[in-house]
């Protein structure tokens, strides 16, 4: 869809790499700038324990498949001239740095543009242009109120396991450098596209953050319950010590329910009958499920709900996700490299599978980009 589309990426780290990556998958041609003097992206050394990897982490490998690496120093004059001239003859630049760094450097929009009308730039910063504070993804779920609302009712917050914040501005500053393409296709007219962790945390507080603007009541750590649905992200052992989550959305699913788990609506009652009352009266009713599922083999409810179209899942590790088959048809796999890639849908047009390169090494592939596009 994208193969004649040129961007370079001057950005490390989860969420300016994971949107170069995007394109990668659609064809583009991604150039990676990494300073050799500091190891390249740090990512590179963000190893678990005993990980068997090179200079390419499973924490790098995450969002750097299909990029060409060129090892370059942009405090370098030199460096910075062949990085000026790759800009100059690419379509995207995304960048991640600390809002200053990249006009003392010589890469910011106003300086690339002067040689490329047409360039679009993507930037990922922290709290935005006007605050020069760096953005991490923990900090940013401490401040945003994620962490306040994540955990347990009568535990300390918790964070994510994941950099969920990095991963959503990422989706954002696609959809953010799609419009700007899309723009220039009608105007030939290049743009500059800002995205904020910080306020992408707050727009993706979603339902959690109207709760308080419209109903100026604070939320609350609950675990994985729902503050507005019941029994929705409640879980529950099986007979077999299985554990499943139920995600009922309507009193109509819960009617369902109930009859499966052999409960009768006199025993229900007018308490449980709408969803309103079972939020209110949360306690009460997840002591009678637990009940009833607790003598149901996990097999035999996860039938009978499915077979009822009832929202459940079975909660699982890892290795019992990669066995999805949903799973494995987003999975990357090539030179000894495993990954997962975006996904949004196997008939896509233009998606790129079969020629997407590895993660590249540390500078790989610098001799290759700067003959390429004929740097001197």
């Amino acid at each position: 869809m994208l193969d004649d589309l040129k961007v370079l990426e001057l950005a490390s780290v989860l969420a300016g790499p994971s949107v170069g990556q995007f394109f990668a998958e659609l064809g583009a041609e991604v150039i990676k700038i990494e300073n050799p003097k500091i190891g390249g992206d740090v990512t590179r050394l963000w190893k678990t324990p005993d990980e068997p990897t090179d200079d390419r982490s499973a924490y790098f490998c995450s969002c750097n498949w299909g990029k060409k690496s060129v090892a370059l120093d942009l405090t370098n004059k030199k460096d910075l001239e062949i990085v000026k001239k790759l800009a100059a003859k690419s379509d995207i630049v995304i960048a991640s740095y600390k809002p200053g760094d990249a006009e003392k450097l010589g890469v910011s929009y106003q300086q690339l543009k002067a040689n490329n009308e047409q360039l679009i730039y993507g930037q990922i910063t922290g709290y935005g242009s006007d605050d020069e504070r760096v953005g991490y993804d923990a900090v940013i779920q401490a401040e945003a109120g994620f962490m306040d609302l994540n955990g347990e009712k009568d535990g300390h917050a918790t964070k994510m396991p994941v950099a969920l914040i990095d991963v959503l501005a990422a989706h954002q500053l696609k959809e953010g450098l799609l419009l700007a393409l899309l723009k220039r296709a009608k105007t030939n007219e290049g743009n500059f596209v800002e995205v904020s962790l910080v306020q992408t945390a707050v727009s993706s507080l979603a339902n959690q953050a109207t709760n308080w603007l419209v109903g100026k009541k604070l939320p609350h750590r609950q675990g994985s319950a729902h503050p507005n649905i019941a029994p929705y992200g409640d879980s529950f052992v099986t007979q077999d010590s299985k554990r499943i989550l139920l995600a009922v959305g309507s009193d109509k699913q819960f009617a369902e329910l109930i009859q499966i788990l052999g409960i009768g609506h006199d025993v229900v009652g007018n308490e449980f009958a709408k969803n309103q009352q079972r939020v209110a009266h949360r306690r009460e009713l997840n002591k009678l499920l637990t009940e009833k599922i607790m003598n149901i083999q996990s097999s035999v409810l996860i039938k009978q709900l499915r077979a009822r179209k009832i929202p459940a899942g079975f909660i699982q590790n890892l290795k019992e996700v990669f066995e999805l088959p949903q799973a494995v048809e987003t999975l990357l796999n090539k030179g000894g490299m495993q990954g997962v890639r975006n996904y949004i849908g196997k008939n896509t047009e233009g998606w790129r599978d079969s020629g997407l390169l590895p993660p590249p090494h540390l500078g790989e592939h610098t001799e290759e980009v700067v003959r390429e596009f004929d740097i001197q």
